[in-house]
């Protein structure tokens, strides 16, 4: 049974950082993409940024520069580093598995070829 558990979101001012995790445990394919995605009240769920089983990575236009995912395979987990907080960042942040074509789609950022999902980690920041 594949289980994703996410852990570090918080409350943070603007400018803050946080570092978000994702404990991966029964996802037993070689070849996979995680994720994070994050959902704001009244908005729609949008994907923050992808990593590959090659360690390939796609960020948002709207994080580039400011997040940054990871992973460590020994740890079975990914991180999403986050600096430069803005107000706008504030969601549930969601951690995601699947095939690792799911990296690749063109709709990647909608998280539909994503199998597997966390319960969250809320991460709010204050202006």
């Amino acid at each position: 049974q594949v289980q994703l558990v996410e852990s570090g979101g918080g409350s943070v001012q603007a400018g803050g950082s946080l570092r978000l995790s994702c404990a991966a445990s029964g996802y037993t394919y070689s070849s996979y993409c995680m994720g994070w995605f994050r959902q704001a009240p009244g908005k729609e769920r949008e994907g923050v940024a992808t990593i590959d089983s090659d360690g390939t990575t796609t960020h948002a236009d709207s994080v580039k520069g400011r997040f940054t995912i990871s992973q460590d395979n020994a740890k079975n987990t990914v991180y999403l580093q986050m600096n430069s907080l803005k107000p706008e960042d504030t969601a549930m942040y969601y951690c995601a598995a699947g095939a690792l074509s799911s990296c690749y789609s063109g709709s990647w950022r909608s998280g539909h070829g994503m199998g597997y999902w966390g319960k969250g980690t809320l991460v709010t920041i204050s202006s």
